[in-house]
């Protein structure tokens, strides 16, 4: 009896855990964490975008950050004087590590200037980066 028991909790445990990682997962929000990071040029191995920047981190064997790839790039070629720029994280762990990136694929959403404004773990939706960039690009 006390095996089905502990049998039972474990299962709703993990259960709920996958429950709230789902819902997480490609949630574009503020992390506190990213407060006066900035990312430039030399960073990036690429010019930051005019108005905005979104930097996809990545792996080759991770299936979610092809459809991320297509996803930014669609945004990117809708909404002028943004730019989007993958970075392979196994190529720059000296940079993962400074941006406490954990997952891929993970996105960060930089203003003009190259401040981390957004970040995104897992794969985000279309709606959640365009409403990011709007936010991005208002900022003073």
């Amino acid at each position: 009896m006390t095996g089905l028991v502990v049998c039972v909790l474990v299962l709703a445990t993990a259960s709920a855990y996958g429950v709230l990682n789902r819902r997480r997962s490609g949630r574009v929000r503020v992390r506190g964490r990213d407060d006066g990071k900035r990312l430039g040029a030399a960073e990036l191995g690429e010019d930051l975008g005019e108005r905005a920047t979104l930097v996809q981190f990545s792996s080759a064997f991770c299936a979610p950050c092809r459809a991320t790839r297509r996803v930014l790039g669609e945004v990117a070629e809708m909404v002028p004087g943004v730019r989007h720029v993958e970075i392979d994280a196994e190529d720059r762990l000296a940079l993962v590590r400074e941006l406490d990136i954990l997952k891929t694929p993970t996105v960060l959403v930089l203003d003009a200037e190259g401040r981390v404004v957004r970040r995104a773990t897992g794969q985000p939706r279309r709606a959640d980066v365009i409403a990011a960039l709007g936010e991005a690009v208002e900022t003073p």
